[in-house]
């Protein structure tokens, strides 16, 4: 009996994930579809992006709906981030450090904005990589929804530090995906992409209002909700796709700690506790190579073997992670745990987080 109820809870845990998960990606619209809606200006913060800018441009100037403007804003960058963009044509500005009670990214997407004229906006990461279609069909379902549009990026890996984000990447999903953020007051956005009208993001406003915060793109569509805007994310399968820490597996634990726990309180409250019983079963599956051959082993290598199908289906719509990591996923939670632990070590002792070379207090308070 205890064995079946065993079994019964890992089955509920990895549930949980199917509750969770919507495979919302973006639908294809020609360029005849998507509404006209005004010039589109695109704004790109950039630190130390050299090497993923011209990914971005290059699939820019091949879209079918074609930006009126690009603009990069060179975020005190220490390596050749202006001189690649300045080389695809588009306008650079150049960053200055931010004011008292600003964080660096708020302030250089805060410049960009100020600097663009369009009637529609897209903000994208110096990371993100389009299909020639992806503007067309964003705009056409920014048309349809109404208010503004996210998209949580496809990513690409090619190491495999990048590939142990599987998991992380994963439970990123569900909170974007969740059905209970549908109607939460703090919805929150994606940031590495978000379409949204000129007039919008003014009565939001803007990345001013969330100056000091750390999760933009969260209170971002927090402010969005306040103002009665209607905020709709989606999945960036075919479309839109990253590869997020080319760098190293440093920046990699940087750039995941630096919200993993602050951005859970930001999520509805179910969405939380169903995250949390699919990553309990999953740990608990994960213990069955070292059950077997005692008598408990059974309902863990069921749940393993649950869990690792209902993964290899959401690799498909999360991103490129090889063939066998999925199988071996025990690899990613044990990352993820780490990540999670490291996190809460900056928030709860250090009282700020580190990215990008800047150290950035938790709360905006002081940022250098």
């Amino acid at each position: 009996m205890g064995l079946l109820l065993l079994a019964a809870l890992l089955a509920c845990g990895c549930a949980a994930g199917l509750v969770l998960f919507r495979a919302n990606t973006i639908p294809l619209a020609l360029p005849s579809d998507a509404p006209a809606g005004g010039r589109l200006s695109v704004v790109v913060p950039a630190r130390n992006e050299a090497r993923n800018l011209p990914h971005l441009l290059g699939s820019l100037q091949a879209q079918t709906r074609r930006p009126f403007e690009i603009i990069v804003v060179d975020d005190g960058s220490e390596d050749d981030t202006r001189a690649v963009a300045e080389r695809f044509g588009v306008t650079v500005v150049a960053g200055t450090p931010p004011p008292a009670g600003w964080t660096g990214k708020n302030w250089a997407v805060w410049n960009g904005y100020k600097r663009s004229s369009g009637e529609l906006i897209a903000f994208l990461d110096a990371d993100v990589r389009l299909a020639p279609d992806a503007l067309a069909s964003l705009l056409a379902e920014r048309a349809k929804a109404g208010g503004v549009v996210s998209v949580v990026p496809f990513h690409l890996t090619e190491r495999f530090y990048e590939r142990l984000a599987l998991i992380a990447n994963i439970l990123g999903l569900f909170a974007f995906t969740s059905p209970f953020e549908r109607t939460n007051p703090k919805k929150g956005l994606y940031g590495s992409c978000i379409l949204t009208a000129r007039d919008d993001y003014e009565r939001a406003q803007g990345h001013e209002a969330i100056k000091s915060e750390l999760l933009d793109d969260l209170n971002l569509g927090a402010k969005y909700m306040e103002a009665g805007i209607p905020v709709t994310n989606f999945i960036g399968r075919g479309m839109v796709s990253f590869r997020m820490y080319p760098g190293g597996i440093r920046s990699e634990i940087e750039g995941f700690s630096k919200g993993a726990v602050l951005s859970t309180g930001k999520l509805n409250g179910r969405t939380v506790a169903l995250v949390a019983a699919w990553l309990v079963g999953l740990i608990a599956a994960e213990a069955a190579p070292f059950l077997l051959g005692t008598s408990w082993a059974w309902p863990f290598v069921a749940g393993y073997a649950l869990y690792t199908a209902q993964i290899y289906y959401f690799v498909r719509y999360t991103g490129r992670f090889g063939r066998w990591l999925p199988a071996v996923h025990m690899l990613s939670t044990a990352f993820f745990l780490v990540v999670m632990a490291y996190s809460a070590y900056q928030v709860v002792f250090l009282g700020r987080v580190a990215w990008k070379g800047r150290r950035i207090e938790v709360g905006g308070r002081k940022n250098r």
